[in-house]
């Protein structure tokens, strides 16, 4: 502490000395006359013939119109921030070669991030200050003028030393932030400073007075130079990790829905691990892509645990809901969201997470809601439910369930139906049947009974089917012609009326009111009771997902059921093992007598994985009657192998003895869970900040600029009263901005294209106001530009880090984007202004003129003070504080009170040297 006031203390004194003692072309302190705007006219009379009264209500005027001016650059801004998250978010499909080379198509940003920051991001956060010093220079002749230029330096110096003091003090007490990538931020910090060296340099030491061609061109030429260089330092960390073939710490520059919070080796689940090595070879080094999917899926996967284990109760829905949330709080979120967010809260929007999932729901249920097919409210539909039986030969008569769904009440159904043979024959094996089936108004099932012929000899297990709608009539071989008629209508579907009219379904709208569907046809299998029974399973192969926790095997008592049997069982290892993946088991099914199916119930282990593909077996062993007792059974099997038995009744006993089928062992398959992964695939896409940030149609964005968010959707609180203000105040903005091309047209750029140029037109009537406001009040264009223009564009930026540096977990969004901004302003808004009235000059024979005088000094100062600054920070990373916000509260209340300090001294000596109070040069 006694060290850094020391240091700030000598420095002012040397840099009060310098100035004072430096060499003055200050011409006159007499304020300039008052001059025409580019688009608002000079109030009439001039200032200088009114009253002290009237130029206050004028200044008054100009001071309100002006901050009004800034609500409506913001709010266009807003809309321009958010076209330009949509372009940086554009996505490309890359596939990875897997290690059984197979190949899995992953999703990757086009735009890298350290680039999108310094471009696009960039443009869009200091769009005022950029077209204010082109629209000056094009509005004054192509002559130099003091607004744009000291605006531009009035805002890096606010930037840099206001919004980081903000940021640092915005932390919360023994919490630190600190940033993610040094080597980034280091290259923009080092060009941020270089920029303003260069302003100097060229202002006042290679053609002092006059910016020749080469100049301007130099300095926009800069601009992609920074970008280059900052995206070698990105690549160049990502390069290091590559080669060392660890995972990386970070998520830089792939996807806008990354995270912050990376995981290292050491936090990696185990479970997780196994897909990283299935997905990507481990024996050869991992690109970036393929690192960065197993990142992100594994922060996705970690989320949806916790959250099931916090509810356990909850579907799967109401987790993607409460997952979708969690999602948008901790993911990694661009400028442009924090631009846009600190918009929407300044001007009553509300919150800008909660709006969109708000939306995201309303437009999934009216999704749901217009997918219904309105058809199957008119129709009505006729099918077998069930349409497979299972009945012992004994059952006597069995029952086939008719069900009719949907469609007007009140109709008869008449549904015709027929018995056909299969394995089963009609006569020995069941009673032949057709007809006409009635399902009566207000009705919605009917039955079709069959009678089962019972026998005493033992046979196979048999089966039959019953149609609907295919009755065919016994003249069909004599007349075909007639067979063709009854074929073309083969339905046989008929309705009545209530007033007892048979007609055809079709017959009074092109709707059918009633129709066949699957399943028309059912199967009724006929079991045979006079055998023991011979046990299979039914299907050799089961995959289960692991969320279901158990898997169901069935086993079949085929070819009779009379007796009680036991069946023992028992699992056996594959890929799957016992207690790891799956409950081992080893144990024994009893069947009763006449039972026909019993179920196996194995425990599945849940391991919550992205991906699984699992096996283990289960196996049936032979069966033994249950009903004999130990003598009986040893009795039977001594009887079996004397030879001096009878051959029939030896025969008799072999059959009634139980036996194995074929399928003796099956086969379970564990896999990931569908809803699991699909709910995590969802999670992806809801991450997403452009989908937020974005809209669709104009009719969207005419709600948004209507309605008034009421907070979050289960609360029924209503804004307070500054909300209510904030909104009509901002409505006409609002509504003006809802006329631009909604993002999703042209993947944003139709909106991007827009909405710069209603910020420009804004642009320039802030140019005017800002004049006219200082020659009321007699402030120099120098100091105007400094002070409250520089400002003015600033707030939203200066809302939007504060927000991002106490929600982000790391601070590379709220100050290494103040750097690099401050370059690409120097670069882009001076360099494209000073190049086009360059060559305007140069075309015409003539020289451009800019007095290095007021903006040399106001660039030199800030040099010196952001090198300072930019020392600070580095300093703060060291153990005493850890990281560049935040802090011990010692350290964080001197680090903001010199960065205020800062920004004093710089307003306070560039004003006193513009009023030639102090000498510059």
């Amino acid at each position: 502490m006694p060290t850094l006031r020391w240091i700030f203390y000598s420095w002012t004194a040397v840099a009060w000395t310098w100035c004072m003692v430096g060499a003055s072309n200050c011409s006159s302190t007499t304020r300039s006359l008052c001059k025409e705007g580019l688009v608002i006219p000079l109030w009439q009379p001039p200032v200088e013939q009114t009253s002290m009264v009237v130029r206050v209500g004028r200044a008054v005027v100009y001071l309100c119109a002006l901050v009004y001016m800034f609500l409506g650059v913001s709010i266009a801004a807003d809309r321009f921030m958010a076209a330009i998250e949509v372009i940086t978010s554009q996505e490309r499909t890359v596939s990875v070669r897997k290690k059984d080379g197979t190949k899995v198509k992953l999703t990757v940003r086009v735009w890298n991030e350290t680039v999108s920051n310094l471009t696009l991001m960039a443009l869009g956060s200091s769009a005022p200050e950029i077209l204010l010093s082109l629209i000056e220079i094009c509005g004054n002749g192509f002559q130099a003028g003091d607004l744009g230029p000291n605006t531009i330096v009035g805002s890096a110096a606010f930037n840099l030393f206001m919004i980081i003091a903000i940021c640092v003090a915005a932390i919360p007490n023994a919490e630190v932030r600190r940033q993610q990538h040094l080597n980034v931020f280091l290259v923009t910090a080092l060009w941020s400073i270089f920029a303003y060296i260069w302003l100097y340099l060229i202002l006042a030491v290679f053609s002092p007075g006059v910016i020749e061609v080469w100049e301007g061109f130099v300095t926009f030429l800069f601009f992609p130079l920074t970008v280059a260089t900052a995206f070698m330092a990105d690549k160049k960390m990502s390069l290091k990790k590559f080669v060392s073939m660890r995972y990386r710490a970070d998520s830089h520059g792939l996807r806008a829905f990354a995270f912050n919070r990376r995981v290292s080796g050491s936090e990696n689940n185990d479970n997780d691990q196994t897909v990283v090595d299935a997905l990507v070879n481990k024996h050869r080094p991992m690109s970036t892509e393929d690192e960065e999917f197993e990142h992100q899926r594994r922060d996705y996967l970690r989320i949806f645990r916790d959250l099931r284990q916090s509810h356990p109760d909850a579907d799967i829905v109401a987790l993607q809901d409460q997952a979708a949330c969690e999602l948008m709080k901790r993911a990694k979120k661009s400028r442009a969201f924090y631009r846009v967010q600190a918009i929407r809260r300044i001007t009553g929007g509300g919150d800008l997470v909660e709006n969109s999932m708000r939306k995201v729901h309303q437009r999934s249920r009216a999704n749901r809601q217009s997918t219904w097919n309105h058809s199957d409210l008119l129709t009505c539909k006729v099918f077998f439910n069930p349409c497979h039986y299972t009945v012992l030969e004994n059952v006597g008569t069995v029952r086939l369930r008719v069900e009719r769904q949907g469609g007007p009440p009140e109709v008869t159904i008449l549904v015709d139906y027929r018995t056909e043979d299969g394995t089963a024959n009609a006569g020995s094996d069941y009673e032949s049947a057709s007809g006409t089936l009635i399902i009566e108004s207000n009705q919605q099932e009917a039955f079709i009974e069959i009678q089962v012929i019972d026998d005493d000899v033992f046979e196979e297990d048999e089966h039959f089917y019953v149609f609907l709608g295919m009755q065919l009539p016994s003249i069909v071989d004599v007349f075909c012609f007639f067979a063709q008629f009854y074929f073309y209508f083969a339905e046989n579907l008929k309705i009545r009326t209530r007033d007892g009219f048979v007609l055809d379904p079709s017959a009074l709208s092109s709707q059918p009111i009633a129709k066949l569907i699957t399943p028309s046809i059912a199967t009724v299998m006929i079991l045979d009771d006079d055998h023991s029974g011979v046990f299979t399973f039914e299907k050799e192969n089961y995959e289960v997902p692991e969320s279901r926790g158990h898997v169901s095997v069935n086993v079949l008592r085929n070819s009779g059921c009379r007796g009680r049997v036991l069946l023992p069982y028992r699992t056996i290892d594959g890929t799957g093992k016992g207690n790891v993946d799956y409950e081992p088991a080893e144990s024994e099914l009893l069947f009763e007598n006449e039972e026909t199916q019993k179920t196996i119930e194995i425990g599945i282990i849940n391991k919550e994985q992205y991906e699984r593909s699992e096996f283990f077996q289960i196996e049936i062993l032979q069966p033994i009657r249950a009903d004999k007792t130990e003598e009986d059974k040893i009795h039977m099997t001594k009887a079996l192998e004397n030879d001096s038995l009878m051959t029939d009744e030896k025969r008799i006993a072999e059959l009634g003895k139980p036996a194995l089928g074929s399928l003796t062992k099956c086969t379970v398959r564990i896999k990931e869970s569908r809803e699991f992964r699909g709910a995590v695939d969802m999670l992806i896409k809801k991450a997403n900040v452009s989908l937020i940030m974005g809209t669709t149609t104009w009719r969207e964005q005419f709600i948004d600029a209507f309605s008034l968010p009421s907070g979050k959707e289960d609360e029924t609180t209503k804004p307070n009263l500054l909300g209510y203000a904030m909104h009509f105040l901002s409505a006409p903005w609002k509504i003006l901005c809802a006329f631009m091309p909604p993002t999703e047209y042209w993947n944003g750029w139709a909106c991007f294209i827009v909405s710069i140029i209603l910020i420009g037109v804004i642009t320039a009537l802030i140019g005017d106001l800002a004049n006219h406001f200082g020659c009321t009040i007699g402030l120099m264009d120098a100091v105007t530009a400094i002070t409250f223009v520089a400002i003015g564009t600033s707030v939203p930026d200066t809302f939007a880090s504060h927000v991002s540096a106490v929600q982000d977990s790391y601070a590379d969004s709220s100050i290494g984007n103040v750097t690099g901004s401050n370059a690409v302003n120097v670069f882009l808004g001076i360099g494209i202004a000073w190049t086009v009235a360059a060559v305007y000059h140069s075309l015409h024979g003539q020289q451009f003129q800019v007095q290095p005088g007021t903006l040399a000094f106001s660039v030199t100062i800030y040099c010196i003070e952001a090198t300072f600054c930019i020392a600070i920070l580095v300093a703060r990373r060291s153990k005493p504080v850890g990281g560049e916000l935040g802090g011990p509260l010692g350290y964080k209340i001197a680090t903001v009170l010199c960065f205020i300090s800062l920004w004093i001294l710089y307003v306070l000596l560039s004003s006193l040297e513009s009023y030639c109070i102090i000498t510059g040069f």
